[in-house]
């Protein structure tokens, strides 16, 4: 008996995956930063932030999507996109966000939370080039260290609340890139 590779996979979620990408978000979120905050803020925050509910409605809006990452069937990752909606003078009408991209410490390391972003950077700019907004927490050294490779630069700050805690978050830009 041979043991098979695992098999990885991007789709794009619809409205019926809501539980699975609130499933997702919630693992994900808790996993990379819950060792920052109080349980008490953490549970108010995936629960409002990451509710099915609220990925309904997000899965709903035609200007947002979410991408799945999945090995052998079963979300390891995902990342999620639309209008920039960061506090950002210079954010403009047309403008695009990655809102999220994460992926589970046991799915990383493969290339695949890359392949992830990749397909989040086609969907938003499907419709042509346009400037990309991320926001990152300040201390996330090797997330900004990923985007900078992608163009990205820090061009501002805010706050990311967590009940009572107040992360400082870097805001990072890339103009639009035109090939050719």
């Amino acid at each position: 008996m041979t043991n098979a590779a695992p098999k990885f996979s991007i789709r794009r979620a619809g409205v019926d995956d809501a539980p699975l990408v609130a499933d997702i978000a919630t693992r994900t979120f808790v996993e990379t930063f819950g060792h920052l905050y109080p349980p008490e803020d953490l549970q108010a925050f995936v629960l409002d932030s990451y509710s099915v509910e609220k990925q309904t409605v997000i899965l709903s809006h035609p200007d947002y999507a979410i991408f799945l990452l999945e090995r052998d069937g079963a979300a390891v990752g995902h990342a999620a996109a639309g209008p920039c909606g960061l506090p950002h003078p210079d954010v403009a009408a047309g403008d695009g966000e990655l809102k999220r991209l994460y992926v589970l410490r046991e799915a990383q390391n493969g290339g695949w939370g890359a392949r992830l972003f990749d397909t989040v950077l086609e969907w938003l700019q499907r419709d042509g080039p346009r400037t990309l907004w991320i926001g990152v927490w300040s201390e996330n050294f090797g997330a900004q260290r990923f985007y900078g490779r992608y163009g990205f630069e820090q061009v501002g700050h805010y706050d990311f609340i967590v009940g009572d805690t107040r992360d400082h978050e870097f805001i990072l830009r890339r103009d639009a890139v035109v090939s050719g």
